[in-house]
């Protein structure tokens, strides 16, 4: 069975995306812990980040450190934070998130829901950054 993020890939179930290429996406958490927290997804199922290639990985990396400088410039932490979690779904992702204190590298801090229309206006405002950023 296909994971919720190669649903959300392919279209299947709703996403607000920040970046597509090839290989990966990145798409804002629906439960996050600051505004613009972003999730990079590789497009490969890869269960563990150990299992990831390296040229992969490095991408990813590379697609992560993207973001962290959109959401520097569009929501102004003095940090952008990383974490590779992995227990909440089997499919590889980092979580890019933008940091006002240590406790928002807390998943206990995560919002349950966000409206809609607030995930919209933070993936916009990071978009609008993103070509300057890279």
């Amino acid at each position: 069975m296909a994971s919720v993020f190669t649903m959300i890939i392919n279209r299947d179930l709703p996403g607000h995306f920040v970046w597509e290429d090839d290989d990966c996406v990145a798409i804002l958490s629906i439960n996050p812990i600051q505004a613009g927290h972003a999730l990079v997804v590789p497009r490969a199922e890869i269960d563990h980040w150990l299992d990831v290639p390296p040229e992969l990985a490095a991408h990813l990396m590379v697609v992560a450190q993207t973001v962290g400088k959109a959401q520097m410039a569009a929501f102004g932490p003095p940090r952008i934070g990383l974490i590779i979690a992995g227990h909440e779904v089997p499919h590889t992702h980092l979580h890019v998130i933008p940091m006002f204190d240590v406790a928002d590298l807390s998943f206990a801090n995560a919002k349950a829901s966000v409206p809609p229309e607030e995930l919209a206006q933070a993936a916009e405002a990071l978009r609008s950054h993103l070509p300057a950023a890279g």
